[in-house]
């Protein structure tokens, strides 16, 4: 699909797309996210390994689940920061970019990691990660569904359509 083939509202999306892909924002928002997934990765493997180990029990449990909810969020950025970058790139279109594969999903609000024991550092790479993933969420948002057709479409009124269409030939 070009520009030329899209509707005025889809146009101005896909503009929008490649415009953050080309901006100085991408740029920032690209080196902070990999060197956070960087960051973080050497810490789990290395400094994070080893305080694990000297945690009790339920700390140690407490520090699994939270690094996973780590990983598994810098996973999230760093893929939606990879699609943009494809976008910038010329390796993906701005309307594939669209699709809502592609999209982050809202982040489940919770408490911090109540657990006294756990390593700071693991704290700090756990709030570096919400503020970030939050920042992403919120240029998704902006870029792919804030610029959407006013116009809600109607499943089944879409679908009565085309059955009608379907038999009048």
């Amino acid at each position: 699909m070009t520009l030329s083939e899209t509707t005025p509202a889809v146009a101005d999306r896909m503009r929008t797309v490649n415009d953050f892909a080309r901006s100085e924002l991408f740029d920032r928002t690209f080196r902070e996210g990999m060197e956070l997934v960087e960051e973080t990765a050497a810490y789990l493997d290395g400094e994070g390994r080893r305080d694990s180990k000297l945690l009790s029990r339920a700390a140690a449990l407490a520090y699994a689940a939270e690094s996973m909810k780590l990983t598994t969020r810098l996973m999230q950025i760093a893929s939606w920061l990879l699609v943009q970058r494809a976008v910038r790139e010329g390796d993906m279109s701005a309307a594939s970019a669209c699709e809502p594969r592609y999209r982050l999903s809202d982040r489940q609000i919770e408490d911090r990691p109540s657990h006294a024991e756990l390593p700071i550092a693991l704290v700090e790479y756990l709030v570096r990660s919400e503020k970030l993933f939050d920042r992403a969420l919120h240029l998704d948002r902006r870029m792919y569904l804030d610029a959407q057709d006013e116009t809600p479409v109607n499943p089944v009124l879409n679908q009565l359509g085309l059955l009608e269409a379907a038999f009048r030939n």
